[in-house]
């Protein structure tokens, strides 16, 4: 999932309407496994109820009133995590199967680690492991941080420029001087959509935002992506958050998303846009 042109140049204004609206409106048509689409009278509506200036809407953004930016994205949205993003998502067994074939298929050397369930439940961190088998196999043999134990740093003549404030999940090549970085969300055991999958989704607006800060004022571009899966916990329970992913996107906080099924036809292109152009 990357931004639709439309959307990805909108100020913190027009972002600052979807938000309001959505949690009015609420993400999610009730008794039905769809994303909602705010309607314009369920805008105007909105606005009202929250006490803000329904004139707003006919305010011109982009060569478009708000209130038509506004419909246009939230269809966006719906569209994009109804058509293209639900289908993409596996459960524990997919993904099981998925990273075996890899597996047999790239005979990688990169860690497989195993993720933090105990029990039945213990088994490969499956996403993490496609993830890391993918990017060995078109990364042509350069270094790759799978597992960094340090944070994020960019350096300007030795010294560091910017340190993010939390660790990732991955770098290319090294967590000093990156040129990209990654997280990794996958819930193929939770029973539901609770507050470590919830911190998970604010902790990638953070780093979005640090990263922002740091392209407006030093110029410097660190790509940033995330790689998520697991259906029951991103789309029966928490396809607010999904909405709330999105958006990110749209607002420049997140390079791309990967979702379940769909990294493995789109991240071995990613990785060859890092690489030196004679790699």
């Amino acid at each position: 999932m990357k931004p639709n042109p439309e959307f990805n140049k909108m100020p913190k204004s027009f972002w600052a309407s979807v938000r309001s609206i959505s949690q009015h409106c609420g993400y999610t048509v009730r008794g039905k496994d769809t994303v909602k689409e705010p309607s314009e009278k369920e805008i105007a509506k909105a606005f009202s109820e929250l006490g803000l200036a329904a004139k707003a809407l006919n305010a011109t953004v982009n060569g478009k009133t708000l209130l038509e930016q506004l419909i246009g994205y939230f269809e966006h949205r719906a569209l994009v995590l109804n058509r293209d993003i639900k289908p993409a998502l596996m459960n524990a067994d997919e993904a099981k199967h998925l990273f075996e074939s890899l597996r047999k298929k790239l005979k990688p050397k990169c860690p497989l680690p195993m993720n933090k369930q105990k029990g039945a439940k213990k088994a490969p961190a499956y996403l993490t492991g496609i993830v890391n088998m993918l990017i060995e196999a078109n990364s042509h043999g350069l270094t790759v941080d799978y597992d960094p134990r340090e944070l994020t740093t960019v350096t300007k003549n030795g010294t560091p420029l910017r340190t993010l404030s939390r660790r990732v999940d991955g770098a290319f090549p090294a967590t000093v001087n990156p040129i990209a970085i990654w997280e990794i969300k996958e819930y193929y055991y939770t029973t539901t959509f609770g507050s470590r999958v919830a911190d998970g989704v604010y902790e990638t607006l953070l780093d979005g935002m640090e990263i922002e800060e740091l392209a407006q004022t030093e110029k410097i571009d660190v790509k940033h992506y995330l790689f998520l899966d697991a259906r029951y916990t991103w789309w029966d329970c928490g396809k607010s958050y999904l909405c709330r992913i999105v958006d990110m996107v749209h607002m420049g906080y997140v390079d791309e998303v990967l979702v379940g099924k769909r990294i493995v036809d789109r991240l071995p292109a990613l990785v060859r846009t890092w690489l030196p152009s004679k790699a």
